[in-house]
């Protein structure tokens, strides 16, 4: 059985033709049907003839995922944990923010492997190990629950305007299937993304950095975490086999769009990377490569680390602003609700 979310609108048309003897303009009926329309019964494509969807269900599907559970937070984050077709569980989660005419907005945290191969010392999915590779259609899936849950059945009027690869796994470690999401993503027939409304958060997969940025799908967002290479060895371990020193040589041959930066994430942990000194090292970094900054404060889980206190954040921020660099420091939601990436798997696991 074909799951019809695996492909994108150039080989289903050759699907089609193939198994039913189609013809190319039913693609993208079915495509927009499946993106658009949100509809999860072959039987509801109103504009396909009947004996198509007939054929069609014998030999085709579409299998959304089961929500095992949804956790609101108080300030509207609601993370959603899913069981996918085999058993295997993963996160998603959607946070509200308010635009410049006080309407809400949302931006979907994106998985894109069950578990992590990375093992980074601070998230509780690095630290539950690694299961598989999630398909191109398993990502997808996440933003038709996530359009779902909000009622979003109008492209020209979204209300699910952003979306970060930045849930359970290394994206770039599951390249191959995350481009054919980021294609499905920006196809004017599938869910209409611009690539300045998605970013891939990656750690330096050196390979995957390179396709990502031929590409063109998405913005590039960098886990750094550390300002030098022995503190990354020591909190990342398995992304510090690509020295950082390399890394920076990568992103700076990275191809960039007008106005485009690379996003440097840098999780301030308290006594461990969060010293004033730390942040002059970092400062020099984020020069050093066409980026920007965001700060976010630790969202502590069972392992060994704790958020530095207000006032050790500012003093790391006023010595970011001695180099003249100014970092958005991300609002940390969904405290109350098992919001850190893995949390939510790891306590039904458990």
């Amino acid at each position: 059985m074909q799951s019809l979310l695996e492909l994108n609108q150039t080989e289903l048309a050759l699907w089609l033709a193939r198994e039913l003897g189609e013809k190319r303009f039913r693609a993208q009926q079915i495509f927009q049907w499946l993106w658009q329309k949100l509809v999860r019964d072959i039987a509801q494509m109103s504009n396909v003839s009947l004996r198509t969807r007939e054929l069609l269900a014998q030999k085709a599907s579409i299998p959304w995922p089961r929500i095992v559970t949804i956790q609101k937070s108080q300030d509207g984050t609601t993370k959603f944990l899913l069981e996918l077709g085999d058993g295997a569980r993963v996160e998603t989660v959607l946070i509200p923010a308010e635009d410049h005419a006080g309407r809400i907005r949302w931006t979907q945290c994106l998985s894109s492997q069950i578990g992590c191969p990375m093992a980074c010392t601070f998230c509780a999915t690095g630290q539950s190990g690694f299961t598989r590779n999630m398909t191109a259609g398993e990502i997808l899936s996440q933003v038709l629950i996530g359009r779902d849950y909000l009622g979003d059945t109008r492209p020209d009027h979204p209300i699910l305007r952003n979306l970060v690869f930045m849930g359970m796994g290394e994206p770039l470690m599951n390249c191959q299937e995350l481009l054919k999401a980021l294609e499905i993503l920006n196809d004017p027939h599938g869910l209409a993304f611009s690539p300045r409304r998605i970013t891939v958060s990656t750690c330096g997969i050196k390979d995957g950095l390179a396709k990502l940025g031929a590409a063109g799908l998405s913005y590039l967002a960098v886990s750094l975490h550390a300002p030098n290479q022995a503190l990354r060895e020591k909190i990342m371990p398995r992304a510090a086999r690509l020295p950082l020193d390399e890394l920076l040589r990568c992103l700076r041959s990275y191809p960039l769009k007008n106005r485009e930066h690379i996003t440097f994430e840098y999780l301030l942990l308290r006594d461990v990377n969060d010293s004033p000194s730390q942040a002059h090292e970092l400062a020099k970094i984020v020069h050093s490569v066409h980026g920007k900054l965001n700060l976010i404060v630790y969202n502590a889980t069972n392992g060994p680390y704790q958020a530095p206190s207000p006032e050790r954040v500012l003093d790391f921020e006023k010595a970011l602003w001695s180099h003249h660099l100014t970092a958005i420091v991300r609002q940390s939601k969904g405290q109350d609700i098992d919001a850190a990436c893995g949390q939510l798997k790891a306590r039904f696991e458990n």
